[in-house]
């Protein structure tokens, strides 16, 4: 089975879209997942909100914060 991701801008639209797509010849079924998946960036950036921050003054100096 093949699977196809659509992304969707307007959240206010996802019932009408997936609506749409079951109507589609071959279309098994459509799902949307309650959980998605995060981004490299969005991961950066929670954990730049968190907190979670290293301040090194050169990599050696990084690697003992690191280490320790």
């Amino acid at each position: 089975m093949t699977e196809l991701v659509v992304q969707i801008e307007d959240a206010s639209l996802v019932a009408d879209i997936k609506r749409a797509i079951k109507m589609l010849r071959g279309v098994a079924s459509v799902t949307i997942p309650k959980h998605q998946k995060k981004t490299g960036l969005q991961k950066s950036i929670d954990e730049v909100r968190s907190g979670n921050l290293y301040v090194a003054k050169d990599v050696d100096d990084l690697m003992n914060q690191l280490n320790s």
